[in-house]
């Protein structure tokens, strides 16, 4: 947790839905704090409960079929009591959202201009032409050349970077505190992503923004995040600073995880290791710890649900949820071969 005063506090933060299999719990008790200047990775493989955490934090999964509990807090104000009138002026202004995939997200038959005018303009009271100039000077910002041009561009006229850019531009336009960032560099070829990346970086330096960063690229977490949450069926199961996560990772889940990145500093003599089996369905989970049916290294313990908490020499911040003990995991990791990275000399 950061020493700096939150901007965004999520407690027990529950969401589950109502489906025809019957309820599906698709986060369970997750929470988290997050400071100005702060970007928090969130990562998981599909479905783990990444998106509808983020979503949640700004009310996209409000309806009758869904029931959200626990607590997200904007500074002192509780974002799960309020209206939807009242949370759509938080929407954007205060907590803004770039989506994963910037041709869905962008209407494709208006000018990328005009909907970052409309997003202004739908906060503030301001003339279309302060609006256009903000637009012009916020696509500048985020690096499309020719933005006096680009302004008046429809989304298909733009490259897949220029897209994602032109949806940070959207977001960052009314200075919100919190950016939510939902796989800003999904699709993108590794130039355009690294170019993303730094741009994220640059912003959130610049603006001391608060980022959420949702990804399942564990190399995209190494770029940017200061912390890591890592969820697996709707729950947590470790969490901890960057540099605990990589270099010191405790859940064999977080081990599958890093095992399965790629690495310029061992030689590829075999296949990337994987992990075993699929992801549990989120409606009639198994007994204990979800990841049990999966993980090499379960035994009997683990059919009671283990707490998030942290072990045995571990910093307080860091924490894990299973019922290995320390010098277990240790062992494990040695026959294993190198589970995370090296310390830096």
């Amino acid at each position: 947790m950061s020493a700096r005063a939150p901007v965004l506090n999520v407690n027990d933060l529950r969401v589950g839905f109502v489906t025809e299999g019957g309820r599906l719990q698709a986060v369970d008790g997750v929470s988290f704090d997050l400071a100005p200047g702060e970007v928090l990775a969130i990562v998981g493989e599909s479905g783990s409960g990444k998106s509808v955490t983020a979503q949640s934090i700004i009310g996209l999964t409000r309806s009758p079929n869904s029931r959200i509990e626990g607590s997200v807090k904007l500074h002192d104000e509780e974002l799960l009591d309020l209206s939807e009138g009242a949370l759509q002026k938080v929407r954007g202004a205060r907590i803004a959202m770039v989506f994963q995939d910037p041709m869905t997200s962008l209407n494709p038959v208006y000018r990328v201009g005009d909907q970052i005018v409309e997003a202004v303009r739908a906060h503030r009271r301001t003339s279309d032409g302060d609006a256009r100039a903000l637009a012009i000077e916020m696509l500048d910002s985020v690096g499309i050349p020719n933005p006096e041009l680009r302004v008046n561009s429809y989304p298909h006229e733009l490259s897949g970077g220029q897209r994602q850019r032109a949806m940070i531009a959207m977001a960052l336009a009314l200075e919100p505190e919190v950016l939510i960032a939902d796989e800003p560099t999904t699709a993108l070829d590794v130039t355009i992503q690294a170019q993303i990346l730094d741009l994220l970086k640059r912003l959130n330096r610049e603006r001391n923004l608060a980022t959420v960063l949702i990804t399942h690229d564990l190399g995209v977490v190494a770029e940017v995040a200061d912390r890591v949450l890592v969820m697996y069926a709707g729950r947590v199961v470790e969490q901890g600073s960057l540099d605990e996560i990589f270099y010191d990772p405790q859940h064999p889940y977080t081990w599958g995880l890093l095992g399965s990145l790629a690495r310029i500093d061992q030689a590829r003599t075999q296949r990337l290791p994987q992990i075993r089996g699929v992801p549990p369905s989120l409606v009639g989970l198994p007994a204990g710890c979800s990841f049990r049916p999966r993980c090499p290294h379960s035994f009997d313990r683990c059919v009671h649900m283990p707490d998030l908490a942290a072990r045995a020499d571990r910093e307080a911040g860091h924490l894990d949820r299973c019922w290995l003990e320390p010098e277990r995991k240790r062992e494990l990791r040695e026959v294993e071969g190198r589970i995370g990275l090296e310390e830096p000399a």
